[in-house]
């Protein structure tokens, strides 16, 4: 499989297949015209030696101080050199790769006055799995993610250090290990490669992507928690919910219908005196549906960004124009980014509620802690610690960080958007719901058989038997910080969405 660039058409189902599947990428030839005349526009204005913005003037607050023609290629390999600030640990590589993919895929989009080469040289990386490595930390989303994609650029002038065949290289060794030779970076180059929304876009994509399969898993762990409590499916009749249509809320309702269809463990309640569910139970509907309208909003805003232009200046080479402006200020991603992490942790808050009932013998009807020998053993008593643990570290992560603007570059970048920063923030709650989930569906499952010989509905029953394969019945205290982590790896495969 390759997937073709061309700025206009990348999706994320592509990103995925690039960053998690190692797809090939090649550049569209149908652009190769496009970026070419793009680049002449630069050249061009060159030669007329006018003031243009990081091509004959200095960066940030040096916009103002004129730099020569003949200077022009030493100040774009010195503002990659000088970009390259970033601290802490270092991005996972399919989000290296992601990052990647999507720096080259705007610039082919041919408004960045780039040669095809250095497109090129990014598609390379990728194709022969060198991948540089990126700190986690450097970057305010304001002229876009210049530290992190400074770290990327680093590697087209074979500076830095990178990822190749399982081992830490200095760059200059592993090009040569695929006879490619480091790019003089011509006039805009350097910029155009640090500047933009690309680190941000890269976390953001993947934390989207996990997002809406965590939406569908915790629809299938809210239906096990529910008939495991012997709850009512009486709260997701449609009526209910065509007379409140929100999206979210009428498609939860409509899964949940589906899912808990046919249970003999329903029908053994049906007619018991409880009028209704808790709320964890009653209202995942509307809860799991606000979340779900969330992440479809953040969808809408990433797959916009996926295929813009995010440099500045931009060469619209049709007008014979290179115009200076602000797309690469991330405010969109930053809000789009602190909405996903809102919904995720969420999601993550009502899951913990659920499994404190089913452990909780007073509210389940079932042994305490969901182990037939408790006192002596202590069943899922400390693996609900870990779910309120995740959903502690959720509720600090949750807070905005695009309302934390911090003036940088000498008050020339006065209000910068923290998109960075907040999509490091959802991606570390994405994983946190993944644990919280794992730990429902764990309970769960418990709870299922500690009703036995009542069976649940066909899907839920498929579900169950998945866990049962990878994790045994607890019938005494054992480590479960390995069931965890199984769990955890089986929300990341697609067995449990095929019960759905």
């Amino acid at each position: 499989m390759t997937i073709f660039l061309d700025g206009q058409s990348l999706t994320l189902t592509q990103i995925k297949d690039v960053a998690r599947r190692s797809a090939r990428v090649s550049l569209r030839r149908s652009q190769l015209l496009r970026i070419r005349k793009s680049r002449q526009a630069v050249e061009r204005k060159l030669r007329e030696e006018i003031p243009l913005y990081g091509i004959t003037t200095g960066v940030g607050k040096l916009a103002t101080t004129r730099i020569s023609a003949n200077q022009a290629a030493e100040l774009q390999r010195n503002i990659v050199l000088s970009h390259s600030t970033g601290v802490g640990p270092f991005l996972p590589q399919d989000v290296t790769r992601a990052v990647v993919l999507l720096r080259a895929n705007t610039l082919a989009k041919g408004y960045s006055g780039v040669r095809a080469e250095v497109i090129q040289f990014l598609i390379d990386l990728l194709n022969h799995r060198i991948h540089p490595r990126v700190p986690e930390v450097g970057s305010v989303g304001a002229s876009g993610d210049l530290a992190p994609l400074a770290h990327v650029a680093l590697v087209l002038i074979g500076e830095g250090e990178v990822e190749y065949r399982g081992m830490v290289r200095r760059t200059q060794s592993a090009l040569k290990k695929i006879a490619l030779k480091p790019l003089s970076l011509a006039a805009k180059e350097g910029l155009s490669l640090v500047n933009g929304t690309q680190a941000t876009l890269g976390i953001m994509t993947l934390a989207l992507l996990d997002a809406e399969r965590l939406c569908d898993l915790a629809e299938l762990a809210g239906a096990m928690s529910v008939d495991a409590l012997r709850g009512s499916p009486a709260a997701f009749d449609r009526r209910i919910h065509a007379v409140r249509p929100h999206p979210g809320q009428v498609r939860v309702a409509k899964r949940l219908s589906k899912l808990l269809k046919g249970s003999q463990i329903r029908e053994s309640h049906r007619g018991c005196k409880k009028v209704q569910d808790a709320y964890s139970l009653r209202c995942i509907p509307q809860v799991h549906g606000a979340c779900r309208d969330l992440v479809r909003y953040v969808r809408s805003v990433v797959e916009a960004e996926i295929n813009s232009a995010t440099d500045n200046p931009l060469v619209f080479w049709e007008d014979d124009e290179i115009l200076s402006g602000g797309n690469f200020h991330g405010e969109p991603l930053a809000l789009a980014a602190d909405a996903l992490s809102i919904a995720l942790s969420e999601l993550a808050s009502i899951s913990e509620r659920r499994v404190a009932r089913l452990l909780d013998a007073s509210l389940s009807g079932l042994p305490p802690f969901l182990t037939r020998k408790s006192g002596l053993h202590s069943g899922f008593m400390t693996a609900h610690l870990t779910s309120v643990a995740a959903l502690g570290e959720n509720k600090v992560l949750s807070h905005p960080a695009s309302v934390d603007s911090l003036p940088t570059s000498g008050e020339q970048e006065d209000h910068v958007s923290m998109s960075y920063t907040a999509a490091l923030k959802a991606w570390k709650i994405r994983e946190n719901l993944e644990t919280a989930l794992a730990v429902e569906f764990l309970c769960a499952a418990q709870a299922l058989d500690l009703l036995r010989p009542l069976r649940s509905s066909r899907p839920l029953e498929k579900a169950h038997h998945a866990i049962r394969n990878l994790v045994p019945f607890l019938d005494a205290d054992r480590p479960l910080y390995r069931d965890i982590l199984a769990m955890k790896n089986l929300l990341r495969e697609d067995t449990l969405l095929e019960c759905l």
